[in-house]
Parts: structure tokens; C-alpha cells; sequence
């Protein structure tokens, strides 16, 4: 069983690297590398799209690495692969981004990225730290957490989807601010399950033994 964390040089990798490989040991749940080969992008069993920064950079990076790209697509719309989008890379799953200027998505799960609004003025944006999730639908990847449970996150723009089947847990922060988004094998999380302590460990591990 291999796990490809993609790297496309849009991020730091190595607090993802060590959470991810953490949990393949505990569970023997295969081997996990960080790779910018596509070769080994389009053998891997289950695939990671980390991202820092903003959307259309993210978005201009991942399809200049154009091998690396086409595998990705390749394995996760023809091949079913289980894939996770974190925190950009869960972003470039929509349809467009309206960071700086409208920007293309992998259209994966329909919707726009959008800035967050709160209605509390004394809220800040970025929406940065400890928030409390609140699971709407039931999956695998949260088989061990409950709403009330908290992850770490660090981001302006969230993810307003189009099917609300498909916000599958949000935050409060002066509005309901998408968390968590998913659809078939794929899966997304705004915040940083690896910063997220025993709950994001958890939902990493959950990701590895995930067979849809």
C-alpha cells in the first residue's frame, strides 16, 4: 500500500510527511512517501494534495507540474483512487476560486472558494488557531470523532459548495466556515489535520485504512 503526499512547490511538507508516515507505522498501513515523480503519483494506492498560500498560485503551480497533474487527475476521476485535499489542496477541489482574481478548480466538488465574512467585527481574518467542528454527515474518515472536537486552522477563504451533501462538517467564526467537504473517494479538510494533535492523527489514520 502506498501513500503519495504530492509534492508541486506549494508548501512545507515535512509536519505532513511525519504525521502521515506516524500512522502508516501504528496502523501498518503501507509505506507513505512526499514525491514530485508522477510515475510514482500514478501507481500510488491513495494520494494527498497539500497546499499554503493563495488559490491561484496553488492552482498555477500544481498544473505547471504537468506530469504530476495528469497522473493525479488520472488516478482519482478514471482510477478511484481515495485522494485528500488539505487546506489549498482541499480548495483547488472546487470549481473556481475568487482569491486576487477567478481562478479554475479541479471541479472535483462543485462550489467557489470564497473570502470568509464573519458577522462579528471583532473576528479577525485570516481565521487562524482552534475551532470546534460540527460533523454533518457520517464517513469513514470520521470514524472516532465527534463534533465538539477541535482542529487547527489558518486560512481567509473558505469553501462555499453547491450540493450541501457534499459539506460534510463546518466551524463557527461569525458564520458557518466549510471545514470538511467530500464526495466518492475524495475527501477534503480545510484545516491541518497534522497540527490537529490526537483528532487530527486520528481522521490521518482513518484516510490510510479508508477503502471506499
Amino acid at each position: 500500500m502506498l501513500t503519495a503526499i504530492i509534492d508541486y512547490e506549494s508548501g512545507n511538507l515535512h509536519s505532513a510527511e511525519k504525521a502521515f508516515q506516524r500512522m502508516a507505522r501504528e496502523l501498518n498501513a503501507g509505506e507513505v512517501v512526499v514525491t514530485s515523480d508522477a510515475d510514482v503519483v500514478a501507481r500510488a494506492d491513495r494520494l494527498v494534495l497539500p497546499g499554503d498560500g493563495a488559490f491561484p498560485a496553488c492552482a498555477a503551480e500544481l498544473r505547471g507540474h504537468k506530469g504530476i497533474y495528469d497522473a493525479m487527475v488520472e488516478a482519482v476521476e478514471q482510477k478511484g483512487r481515495p485522494f485528500l485535499g488539505i487546506c489549498v489542496g482541499m480548495q483547488l477541489m472546487a470549481s473556481k476560486g475568487h482569491e486576487y482574481a477567478e481562478t479554475e478548480g479541479l471541479d472535483w466538488v462543485a462550489g467557489d472558494v470564497v473570502r470568509i465574512e464573519p458577522s462579528d467585527n471583532s473576528l479577525k481574518v485570516p481565521h487562524m488557531g482552534w475551532n470546534d467542528l460540527v460533523l454533518e454527515s457520517e464517513h469513514p474518515v470520521f470514524a472516532g470523532v465527534q463534533s465538539g472536537d477541535h482542529a487547527y486552522f489558518v486560512h481567509s477563504y473558505h469553501f462555499r459548495v453547491s450540493d450541501p451533501a457534499q459539506r460534510l462538517a463546518y466551524v463557527e467564526y461569525g458564520q458557518e466556515v466549510t471545514a470538511i467537504i467530500g464526495r466518492d473517494t475524495m475527501v477534503g479538510m480545510q484545516f491541518h489535520p497534522e497540527k490537529s494533535q490526537d483528532v487530527g492523527l486520528r481522521m490521518i489514520g482513518n484516510f490510510l485504512t479508508w477503502k471506499p
